[in-house]
C-alpha cells in the first residue's frame, strides 16, 4: 500500500514515511494512494478467527513490500492481546464494544498498533522518535501504557496547567519512562497554538523526529479499519442478510476507517451516522456532504494536535460521489431522540449507552424501514466504556454503571513538580532534552 495526500495526488509515500513523518509537506493528510482487494482473504475467517489474526493478514497484505511476515505478525500480536467484544442483543442488533483494551477507551487499539509498527521501524532502522501531542483524558494513559519499555519512542505532551492525568510515577522522563508532560501556562488551546507552530518547521520535525499519535496520523487510523472484518468474520455464520454498521461520528476517523475497511476486505451495506452540519441529508433524505466554502489548496495546513479526519472523508467523496451515497446513510436527530434511543437500549437490552452510542442508536430508529427491507443486522459501535458518560447515563435512566478501576486511572491527576511553560522556544528546549536521551 502506498499512500498520497489529500492535497497533492502527485506525492507517493511508503507506510513507513506516513507513519514516522506524519504531515505531508503541501499540508494535507495522508490517505491510501491504492488499495489491495482482499474480499476472498475475508471468506477464511470464521468467528474462532482472533482479532491479532486479522489484523497481522491485513498488515502483511498491505505493507507486503516493506515488512516481511514476522514483522507484520510481531506488530499485531504485541500491540492486540485484547480484543473488541460482539454482543448479540436480538436477532437483527449487535454491538461492537471498543472499551475492552487497558484503559476502556478505543484510542487503545489505534495507538498500541501505531506504536508496534513505529518501534519496529525504528529498530530495523536504528533511530528513534519523539510524540508531541496535546492530551486529554485518554491519550496520555492509552499512549503511556503503549510506549512503556520501548527503546526508541518517546513522548513529550501538553497539558494545561494543573491537568497531568492519567500517568504512574515510573511512566515520567525523569524516573526512567518515556513520557514527558509538560504544564502549559494557558488552556488546551495554547497547548494546540504550541504544537502546530512547532510543526509548521520542517527542521523541528526532521531535527527532532517528530510525529503525532493522534488520528492524524494515518498509522493510528488504519488500525482502526480491523474493526469491521473482525465484526463481519464473528456475525458471517449466524446472518443471512445486509450488515449495516451505526457509529457516532466524532472527528469521523471510524466511518474512514470503516470506508477502507470496505475498499479492502469487508463485505458492508453500508454506515449509518447521526448527521452533522459537515455530512447530512439532502431533500431526498441521501447522504450529502457539504461543499467546503474554501478550496483546498487555499485552506490552512492540517492542524496535527487538534485533526479532523474531514478532509480524508471529502476526498472519499469527491473521488466516489455516487458510491458513498450508497454506503453511508445520514439522519437527523434531535437531543430528545437520543435521549428516547438511550432509555430503549436500557429497557429492552439492559444497555447503558453514552451519549455518543444513544446518538449512532437514534439514526438506527430513523432508518428502521430502510434496515428492514433487506432483512438487515445492525451492529452498534460502542466506542468507550460508557462510565465515563456516567451524568448522561444518569438524567436518562436513573442509573449509572460501575467505573472499573482500569477506568478509574486514567484520572488520577499527579504533580510534575516540574515549572509551567508558555513559549514555543520552552517547549523546543524540552523536546531536545529528550531527543538528546536516546
Amino acid at each position: 500500500m502506498r499512500f498520497t495526500s489529500t492535497r497533492d495526488k502527485s506525492l507517493n509515500a511508503s507506510f513507513e514515511k506516513a507513519i514516522c513523518d506524519c504531515m505531508p509537506s503541501d499540508g494535507g493528510l495522508y490517505v491510501p494512494a491504492d488499495v489491495n482487494d482482499l474480499r476472498r482473504w475475508i471468506l477464511f475467517t470464521d468467528e474462532n478467527t482472533s482479532y491479532a489474526s486479522i489484523a497481522g493478514a491485513l498488515t502483511l497484505a498491505c505493507v507486503n513490500e516493506e515488512f516481511s511476515p514476522i514483522i507484520c505478525e510481531a506488530i499485531a500480536t504485541q500491540a492486540f492481546p485484547y480484543e473488541p467484544k460482539i454482543n448479540k442483543l436480538d436477532e437483527n442488533l449487535y454491538t461492537l464494544e471498543l472499551f475492552h483494551g487497558p484503559t476502556g477507551w478505543h484510542k487503545d487499539f489505534g495507538i498500541s498498533y501505531l506504536t508496534e509498527a513505529l518501534e519496529n521501524i525504528l529498530l530495523m532502522h536504528d533511530s528513534n522518535a519523539v510524540f508531541l501531542d496535546v492530551t486529554t483524558a485518554s491519550l496520555a494513559p492509552t499512549l503511556s501504557k503503549a510506549i512503556r519499555g520501548k527503546k526508541n519512542i518517546k513522548a513529550v505532551l501538553l497539558f494545561p496547567k494543573g491537568g497531568v492525568i492519567g500517568l504512574s510515577e515510573e511512566d515520567l522522563f525523569w524516573n526512567g519512562g518515556n513520557i514527558y508532560p509538560v504544564e502549559i501556562e494557558g488552556t488546551v488551546k495554547d497547548c494546540h497554538k504550541i504544537i502546530k507552530k512547532i510543526f509548521e518547521s520542517r527542521e523541528n520535525i526532521e531535527k527532532f523526529r517528530l510525529t503525532v499519535a493522534n488520528t492524524a496520523n494515518i498509522g493510528r487510523l488504519f488500525p482502526q479499519s480491523f474493526f469491521y472484518p473482525f465484526a463481519f468474520s464473528k456475525l458471517k455464520g449466524h446472518i443471512a442478510g445486509d450488515i449495516y454498521y451505526a457509529m457516532a461520528p466524532g472527528n469521523f476517523s471510524n466511518v474512514v476507517a470503516g470506508l477502507y475497511s470496505w475498499k479492502i476486505a469487508m463485505p458492508v451495506t453500508g454506515f449509518i451516522l447521526p448527521a452533522t452540519d459537515a455530512l447530512t441529508s439532502d431533500s431526498l433524505g441521501q447522504c450529502t456532504m457539504l461543499d467546503s466554502m474554501i478550496p483546498i489548496n487555499q485552506r490552512e495546513r492540517s492542524n496535527p494536535a487538534s485533526p479532523s479526519n474531514i478532509e480524508r472523508l471529502e476526498e472519499i467523496f469527491s473521488t466516489s460521489p455516487i458510491l458513498m451515497r450508497d454506503l453511508v446513510f445520514t439522519a437527523k436527530v434531535m437531543e430528545e431522540d437520543i435521549v428516547a434511543a438511550a432509555k430503549e437500549l436500557f429497557v429492552k437490552y439492559n444497555v447503558f449507552a453514552d451519549h455518543s452510542t444513544a446518538s449512532a442508536y437514534a439514526a438506527v430508529l430513523k432508518k428502521k424501514s430502510m434496515i428492514g427491507e433487506d432483512d438487515g443486522t445492525v451492529v452498534l459501535v460502542m466506542r468507550d466504556h460508557p462510565s465515563l458518560d456516567s451524568d448522561f447515563i444518569r438524567q436518562c435512566i436513573g442509573e449509572v454503571p460501575e467505573m472499573p478501576e482500569n477506568v478509574k486511572a486514567c484520572f488520577t491527576k499527579i504533580n510534575p513538580d516540574k515549572p509551567c511553560v508558555s513559549s514555543v522556544e520552552e517547549v523546543l528546549k524540552i523536546i531536545q532534552t529528550v531527543h538528546e536521551s536516546f
